[in-house]
């Protein structure tokens, strides 16, 4: 079995909503004072107000270079309170956006790869107590037409994946379900319209109660089919409309620059329609990445930094807090070497800048095996045991 991280990518729905009816203004109507003009490159979080052409709106989550003219339907950013006329106190400052970082990309807890059922996987109380890790991804939703099923089993509920949830849970952690990947039947190709695949992704935030969603989205079925991959953002946008409080990461693959065109095109639709995704993350590996997988790494984080700053808008800082590394201990597919001295290095650099994702494939291969290969129980290097998830968990 290919080794490569196997997630899904699918969360598609595009919602129609109705337009907000814009009411004319008559001279009897009492002036109610406009609130500070809105500007694309503020940031609006919950209730804070803005106006725009005549019209007071608040902002219902977080926003930035939304337009409040445009996006104030019932599923929408911005809710239109009425006509306005005349101005607010002069002194009263324009909008900035918060001091720290918003509500959507912060920063959360390293959440390592686990995949019961495969590699030999370890209880997760005996790796949490090791090393302090207190959060997992779990591998992976796949589907069965378009309902959601973990990877070999026949559900959600009552096999290893929901027990093994319920173990972390257990001992305190939380969980991060990963949905895709690189092989097997995806939600993305077989919800066939996003508000489906939406509905989809809702039953699996249902079951566990979930503050994340991870769309992994790999391969020419999804990450390589724009048909699927706009039915993907579209339903992550109903998702987020719907549960405006979990967050939605997207990762895929990349080069050693930045996203391939099919990355950089994922990140423009992301913006394009509005599918307001909290995290991008990348997976640096299987990627080319020589024998210096350090600035290989940086190299592709930086190439999606520089990729977000000119999509969204954002500064440095914005586009960091949106940016997540997904890497693979040890020996990768095509041999590429991360040591545990080069893993600490990049958890460093992702510390520094403010990202918002740290992860790698996956704690099963945890384990060290030297010249053992690339195996699912080990890592094919030396190393003690735990010791990336370790590393991580200073993140």
């Amino acid at each position: 079995m290919k080794l490569k991280m196997r997630y899904l990518a699918a969360l598609a729905v595009a919602l129609t909503g109705t337009a907000a009816a814009v009411i004319p203004m008559t001279a009897s109507n009492a002036a109610v004072a406009c609130a500070g003009a809105w500007s694309s490159f503020a940031v609006y979080t919950k209730d804070m107000t803005a106006s725009q052409n005549g019209h007071n709106y608040t902002a219902k989550w977080w926003t930035q270079n939304e337009s409040p003219a445009t996006h104030s339907g019932q599923w929408d950013v911005w809710a239109d309170n009425g006509v306005c006329g005349g101005t607010t106190d002069p002194t009263t400052p324009p909008p900035t956006g918060p001091t720290t970082p918003p509500s959507t990309g912060t920063k959360m807890a390293s959440s390592p790869y686990i995949y019961p059922g495969w590699g030999n996987p370890p209880a997760p109380s005996t790796v949490m107590n090791a090393t302090g890790i207190k959060a997992f991804t779990m591998a992976f939703v796949l589907a069965n037409g378009c309902n959601p099923v973990w990877d070999g089993e026949g559900g959600l509920t009552g096999g290893v994946h929901a027990s093994t949830i319920n173990a972390i849970k257990a001992a305190g952690g939380s969980v991060v379900p990963s949905i895709g990947g690189w092989s097997g039947n995806k939600l993305g190709p077989n919800c066939s319209t996003p508000e489906a695949l939406a509905g989809a992704y809702q039953k699996v935030i249902d079951a566990f109660q979930l503050g994340a969603i991870d769309i992994d989205i790999e391969n020419s079925d999804e990450f390589e089919n724009t048909v699927v991959q706009d039915r993907i953002l579209n339903a992550l946008k109903i998702v987020k409309q719907k549960n405006p409080n979990v967050k939605t990461i997207l990762t895929f693959g990349t080069s050693t620059t930045g996203p391939n065109y099919f990355g950089t095109r994922l990140v423009q639709q992301a913006k394009a329609l509005n599918a307001n995704i909290d995290i991008f993350t990348q997976m640096p590996f299987d990627f080319g990445g020589g024998a210096d997988m350090y600035a290989s790494t940086v190299g592709a984080s930086e190439g999606l930094k520089n990729l977000l700053k000119s999509t969204f808008g954002y500064t440095d800082a914005q586009a960091y807090s949106h940016m997540g590394i997904s890497g693979m201990n040890g020996l990768s597919d095509q041999q590429e070497l991360t040591s545990p001295d080069t893993w600490t290095r990049i958890r460093d650099y992702a510390k520094s800048k403010g990202f918002a994702r740290f992860t790698f494939w996956a704690v099963n291969r945890d384990r060290g095996c030297a010249g053992g290969g690339v195996v699912s129980n080990c890592s094919g290097i030396a190393q003690a045991d735990w010791e990336f998830t370790r590393i991580s968990a200073g993140f």
